[in-house]
C-alpha cells in the first residue's frame, strides 16, 4: 500500500475527502500541488466572482508581498483620497499590479481581493518526524494533517503529540483511508500578506 500512496492519485484524494468530511464545506475542490516547499493535498474553495472579475479586466499576477501589503491598507470597493496616503503610500500604489485596484487622479479603489479559500492541506509522511515538519509549513494558512502510509508503533502517544502541534492524522490503509485525528480548526489572529501570497501561489498553479 505505501508505495501507491501518492496524494496526486485521484483515489488516494477521495479517500481523503471521504475521511475528511466533516470538515470541509460545500463546494471544496482538490489539488496535489507543492508549495512552501512540501508536497500537500490542498482542499480549497474558489472565488468565482473574484476569478471572473480578474479575467475580465486582464488583471496581472498578484504574487508580491509589498503590491499584498499596499492592498490590505486599502478597503474593498470603497475609494480612498489620494491626498490621504502618505508619499510613500501613494508610490506603492502607482505601483499596483494592473487589475488589482482602480486608480484616477484623486482617488484610489481595491478591487482584489483572495481568489481562493484554503481550507485543508494534508502531506504525506513517509515518516512521523517528516511529517510533522511538512505539515507544520502550512500552519500560517489553513488547517493542516499527515497522512500515513502505515501504523506506527506507540501511536497513542504520536496521536498525543500530533494534537499538541493542532496536526490532523489520517492512515492509509488497504480499503480506503481513515482519520485518527482530526485537525485544529484555523482560526487566524488577522489577515496577513503572506497568507493572501500562499492563496496567490495556489490560484496560479489552478489556472
Amino acid at each position: 500500500m505505501e508505495a501507491m500512496v501518492t496524494l496526486a492519485n485521484s483515489v488516494i484524494g477521495r479517500s481523503v475527502r471521504t475521511a475528511s468530511a466533516t470538515l470541509l464545506e460545500a463546494g471544496t475542490q482538490t489539488k496535489a500541488a507543492s508549495l512552501q516547499g512540501a508536497e500537500a493535498l490542498f482542499f480549497h474553495r474558489p472565488d468565482a466572482a473574484e476569478h471572473a472579475r480578474r479575467r475580465h479586466v486582464g488583471a496581472e499576477r498578484l504574487d508580491r508581498m509589498a503590491a499584498l501589503e499596499t492592498l490590505l491598507t486599502l478597503p474593498v470597493g470603497i475609494p480612498v483620497p489620494l491626498a490621504s496616503l502618505e508619499a510613500g503610500q501613494r508610490r506603492a500604489v502607482r505601483a499596483l499590479p494592473a487589475g488589482a485596484a482602480d486608480r484616477d487622479r484623486t482617488t484610489v479603489t481595491r478591487r482584489a481581493v483572495r481568489p481562493v479559500r484554503v481550507d485543508l492541506a494534508v502531506v504525506r509522511a513517509a515518516g512521523w518526524r517528516q511529517g510533522l515538519r511538512d505539515a507544520g509549513r502550512f500552519a500560517p494558512f489553513c488547517r493542516r494533517a499527515m497522512l500515513l502510509t502505515r501504523r506506527p508503533a506507540h501511536l497513542e502517544e504520536l496521536l498525543a503529540e500530533a494534537d499538541f502541534y493542532g496536526i490532523g492524522v489520517f492512515l492509509a490503509a488497504e480499503h480506503g483511508v481513515e482519520m485518527l485525528l482530526a485537525p485544529e480548526e484555523y482560526r487566524p489572529q488577522r489577515h496577513t500578506a503572506a497568507a493572501w501570497c500562499f492563496a496567490e501561489e495556489l490560484y496560479q498553479l489552478l489556472r
